[in-house]
């Protein structure tokens, strides 16, 4: 698989990372969902996955824009991107983001914890939720901003560097140049396609958690029953949506990808593609430093 350790699939890879944590919480959620309450597996549990969740939300976003930037600084100033982009500084630039993301997730393990209503059974009654106290500070809803701010400031940066992106090879389509950047190009132009379908899905699926989250900080600002039958309406649609987030993206890999598809099949041990196909997407992408390891 030494065709696939590429600057871009070092980024896909820690979104794979990312999706497989998220993955390991489900369970916890599913127990939620059926049996709200009592909570019967401890407050670090109830804190933990929920902080796990949380950094790894911050974590994919994050990688998703930081994977976007590097091809619209190959793609845009290919000459400073071979100095600029290499494996070793991305591995740190991918560190740099977890960090931020673990970080930024920290306030997790005050907001959220095991509480039950006054006057009741614990044993009966102990939900793994927000904390009276993080309602009754504001720190609930500063979470909720912050998280919003990690979705929606990304989102935009994607949306112009994509836009940028766009305009360039558009430009760069209509002028003569040689055959190996238009082999260049076109794998960039697969890659590109790809990446924007991925963000388009992430924000297809994250946008309803985002705002569920928000519902629900203010049906307990407010105490508004209307707001909580709608929070939790929103918050199961955004459920099954967050999950699929997770699951979505090996999907579209394989399914847009060719060198994806032969990467999958030699793993599982299955006849590959013919190798006239491998060997077409290698001399493609071998060239550059940052390669574009997606194409077809």
């Amino acid at each position: 698989f030494r065709d696939m350790r590429t600057t871009t699939n070092l980024y896909l890879s820690s979104m794979a990372f990312s999706d497989l944590l998220i993955f390991l919480c489900m369970p916890l959620d599913l127990f939620r969902i059926w049996q709200y309450r009592p909570w019967n597996f401890g407050d670090l549990l109830c804190k933990l996955f929920q902080f796990i969740s949380e950094s790894c939300t911050y974590s994919t976003i994050l990688n998703i824009t930081a994977l976007s930037v590097e091809r619209y600084v190959a793609i845009c100033f290919p000459l400073r991107a071979k100095v600029i982009i290499t494996k070793g500084k991305v591995k740190l630039v991918i560190l740099f983001l977890w960090a931020i993301s673990f970080i930024s997730a920290g306030p997790i393990f005050i907001l959220v914890g095991v509480e039950h209503e006054n006057g009741t059974n614990p044993l009966s009654t102990n939900e793994c939720r927000a904390t009276e106290y993080a309602i009754r500070s504001g720190l609930l809803t500063i979470m909720v901003w912050t998280s919003s701010i990690f979705f929606f400031l990304p989102v935009f940066c994607l949306t112009v560097l994509y836009s940028l992106i766009g305009r360039k090879l558009w430009r760069r389509k209509r002028k003569n140049i040689g055959p190996n950047t238009v082999i260049r190009d076109k794998n960039n132009k697969q890659t590109v396609k790809m990446l924007v379908v991925v963000v388009f899905a992430f924000i297809l699926c994250w946008l309803p958690f985002h705002v569920g989250r928000y519902l629900v900080s203010k049906s307990f600002e407010a105490g508004s029953l209307e707001i909580a039958v709608i929070s939790q309406y929103c918050n199961l649609v955004s459920f099954v949506l967050f999950y699929l987030s997770a699951a979505i993206n090996p999907i579209l890999y394989n399914i847009m990808s060719r060198k994806y598809r032969a990467a999958a099949c030699r793993l599982l041990g299955l006849q590959g593609l013919p190798k006239k196909s491998l060997s077409g997407s290698k001399q493609g992408s071998s060239r550059g430093w940052t390669e574009a390891s997606v194409a077809t």
